[in-house]
This record gives structure tokens, C-alpha cells and sequence, in this order.
């Protein structure tokens, strides 16, 4: 009696574990597995030191990579804009502090990812070490 008692409080714990909510799910944009070094010391990247500067690193995702730093930690969104199907035009470009979707022109906040319609921007993992940011997948 008492295992089974055991057991049943057991099991609801195991079910209520989550992957700490990180959904990446978007039939529009592929999901591609890499990973990305930026170090923030190089003049190129230098901008992510300070708050709500971004900046594109091409050639990784789908679209490439765009990078965010929030003020409390960083964001790392796919550039491609994520209620299009891939095309010549769905690569977006940053526009202070929102990135900005070149088939439909819709705007998708780079603290959030979110825009007015239904997808948000596919977001990747980011882990800071000193300088340095891993922008994983």
C-alpha cells in the first residue's frame, strides 16, 4: 500500500518537468543545428555591449543570426522572417530595437520576438561566458 502511494505521488512530478518553455516550432523556418563563438571584444560585435544594440551574423539558421543584448542578458532570433516561406526577401534587418521582415514589412520586437501575427522570430539559446556569447541551436 505504501508504494502505491509513493508511486502516485511520484509519477505527477515526473510529468511536470518541463524543457524550460524554449519552443522553436515554425513550419516556415528550418531548424538548422550549429553553433556560433562571438567575441564581443572584436570592432564588429563590439555593439553588443551595450543595451539595445544588435547586430546580424550571416551565414548560420536559416537566414542568419541576429543577435540582441536586452540590458538583463541577450536574445538570438533567426533573420528569416518567421511568417514567410523561405524566399529572396524573407531575410530580415534590424531597425533599433525591432527586426523588420523585407516581404511583408511587418516588425517583430527583439526583446520578445513577437509581431502582430502568428509566428514569433525563431529564437536560439545564448550563453555567456566573459566576452564571449554562444549562440546555439
Amino acid at each position: 500500500m505504501k508504494k502505491y502511494l509513493l508511486l502516485s505521488v511520484i509519477i505527477p512530478f515526473l510529468f511536470s518537468c518541463s524543457d524550460s518553455g524554449f519552443d522553436n516550432t515554425n513550419p516556415f523556418v528550418p531548424n538548422y543545428t550549429f553553433t556560433v563563438d562571438i567575441n564581443m571584444n572584436l570592432p564588429a560585435y563590439s555593439d553588443l555591449k551595450y543595451t539595445s544594440n544588435a547586430i546580424y551574423y550571416p551565414g548560420e539558421g536559416a537566414r542568419g543570426i541576429i543577435v540582441f543584448n536586452t540590458g538583463s542578458g541577450y536574445n538570438a532570433f533567426d533573420a528569416a522572417c518567421p511568417n514567410q516561406a523561405i524566399s529572396s526577401c524573407s531575410t530580415m534587418t534590424i531597425n533599433g530595437i525591432n527586426a523588420v521582415c523585407g516581404c511583408d514589412s511587418k516588425e517583430y520586437s527583439l526583446f520578445t520576438g513577437q509581431g502582430s501575427l502568428q509566428y514569433p522570430m525563431k529564437q536560439y539559446r545564448v550563453q555567456v561566458n566573459g566576452t564571449s556569447l554562444r549562440v546555439y541551436n
